[in-house]
């Protein structure tokens, strides 16, 4: 019998968050990044889904027999329906006859990502099968850009992820991160399933965008997916046979003699909490750790470094090298750090662990705190009473009234806060706002202050005269610590090594731990 040809695009990258949809084959040169100030490419990786050129229609004589595929969807079918369709089969014998890498690759990588997705699902009261989508919305790839630049495991656009509270910056880009992108895709298709009460109308919906399904349903009078199948986008009208498809061959593939050979599961490790600037190719240089593993366990950091104005940002290191890294702490820190230029009493990195065995499990360790003080508690610092500036944060409340053509998100980049932070502060629970509406606008401002640091509690407080002698009199030392240089001191005080071996005596680059070091006069 002669085989016709017919198109099916393997699912729209876009998660249909927008009224174009995107392709699903992304070219390398679509997915890289801007390149950081070190000229590197921080990340350009090729899509794993593969094209759809043409799939041959299965005519009446299937490979896999009509009847056993309609069995095993009826098996597997918990909360969403899994219906059988010709288009659903054909996905079937794609995925097992012409693309059996890319399914082998998705079996090999669900011991990395499950885990997460069932854990939230499970938080949001969603179906568990749900887990499937993501392969076909990303293919697995946590920093897969589509053409239409939505990103991540489900394929945020930009402008919606920020909506789910997924930050995004030149240094940070949250829609790549793991567990915040589930979270914030399962709040989505909770929504959506609120509005259609259907799951494939809201995965329809997931895919090319609420209005899309809606207009569809109006122009053919249909309730469901199948009855407005016909009226839907291409790319739509694939999407659920091919959900439906890789739902099918993550539980049957064996049978068809695919077997992952390779997988992947979550590489242990323990976290840093870092305020401030660093470079992290010097710390992965100066602690022992491939800079590859940081990028597989950070995939939201889209440069080689963070900004002066991180704070608090969770960092995930491997456990392997978190011993080596909490007893070298203040030489790996100084190597990729600005500790010098930022104020005093504010925590470079809080070390802590939260190891994660193959089943994401928490195993917790104490942790150990790397002081950004430019005096720390190792030190022995002599001075009685010093000047300090001190940088203090209050939030100022404004106000703005809404114009015509304003909505919540360009209201949002006007004053450069989320969506979220306008919804929680107005207690708006839809997005809908009026003209003339007046909205609170909560900004946080730095204000610099001048104090005293007592170096002793018990001191008995001395004269104003004689404490401003004393500035200029008495000296001021560091106690060498293990692992300390001429250089990283020099540095943690501004001197020139030059200054530090003059004030000090020394005529080589020896140093001791324990040795006293005059640092000022």
């Amino acid at each position: 019998m002669k085989i016709s040809k017919k198109l099916l695009w393997l699912g729209a990258m876009c998660a249909g968050f927008g009224s174009v949809p995107a392709m699903a084959i992304v070219p390398q040169e679509k997915l890289a990044f801007e390149q950081d100030t070190l000229g590197n490419i921080v990340r350009a990786e090729e899509l794993a889904i593969p094209a759809l050129p043409a799939v041959e229609e299965i005519g009446n004589t299937p490979a896999i027999p009509q009847e056993l595929l309609r069995e095993r969807f009826a098996k597997l079918e918990k909360s969403i329906p899994l219906t059988y369709h010709k288009t659903s089969h054909e996905f079937v014998e794609y995925f097992i006859y012409k693309k059996a890498d890319f399914t082998k690759t998705m079996m090999e990588k669900m011991p990395l990502y499950f885990p997460i997705f069932e854990k939230t699902l499970q938080k949001h009261g969603l179906p568990t099968e749900l887990k499937y989508l993501s392969m076909i919305e990303s293919g697995l790839n946590p920093t897969v850009i589509s053409h239409a630049r939505a990103g991540g495991l489900w394929q945020f656009m930009p402008a919606t992820g920020r909506e789910f509270g997924l930050y995004q910056d030149k240094y940070i880009d949250e829609r790549f991160e793991p567990v915040k992108a589930t979270e914030a895709a399962c709040r989505y298709l909770k929504q959506l399933y609120n509005i259609f009460g259907d799951w494939e109308l809201a995965l329809a919906s997931y895919n090319t965008g609420p209005g899309n399904v809606k207009r569809a349903m109006r122009r053919s009078h249909g309730t469901t997916f199948w009855t407005i199948y016909n009226v839907l986008p291409r790319e739509t009208r694939s999407y659920v046979p091919q959900y439906v498809a890789m739902n099918y061959m993550m539980n049957y593939g064996n049978d068809h003699g695919i077997y992952p050979q390779k997988m992947e599961f979550q590489i242990p490790n323990d976290t840093i909490h870092i305020n401030g600037y660093i470079d992290l190719l010097a710390f992965c240089k100066n602690s022992n750790i491939n800079f590859e593993d940081i990028q597989k366990l950070n995939p939201q950091i889209t440069k080689t470094s963070l900004p002066d104005q991180t704070r608090n940002f969770v960092l995930k290191v491997p456990s392997m090298q978190f011993t080596y890294l909490v007893s070298n702490r203040n030489s790996i820190m100084d190597s990729c750090t600005r500790r010098l230029l930022l104020q005093p009493g504010v925590m470079v990195a809080k070390l802590d662990s939260s190891v994660l065995d193959s089943m994401g499990k928490n195993t917790s360790f104490p942790y150990a705190v790397v002081s950004q003080e430019t005096f720390s508690d190792d030190e022995d610092y002599e001075a009685e009473s010093e000047d300090v500036v001190i940088e203090k944060t209050r939030t100022k409340r404004a106000s703005h009234t809404v114009r015509r053509g304003e909505n919540l998100q360009s209201i949002s980049r006007k004053y450069r806060v989320t969506v979220a932070q306008l919804k929680r502060w107005n207690h708006l629970r839809r997005n809908n706002i009026q003209r003339g509406q007046r909205l609170v606008i909560l900004k946080e401002v730095k204000e610099t202050v001048r104090g005293t640091r007592v170096a002793s509690n018990n001191a008995p407080e001395p004269k104003k005269e004689v404490a401003r002698n004393d500035r200029h009199t008495r000296k001021k030392y560091h106690t060498v610590q293990k692992g300390d240089t001429l250089w990283i001191i020099s540095q943690r005080y501004g001197l020139e090594i030059g200054q530090l071996k003059k004030k000090n005596r020394i005529r080589g680059n020896a140093i001791k731990p324990g040795q006293k070091l005059i640092i000022s006069v």
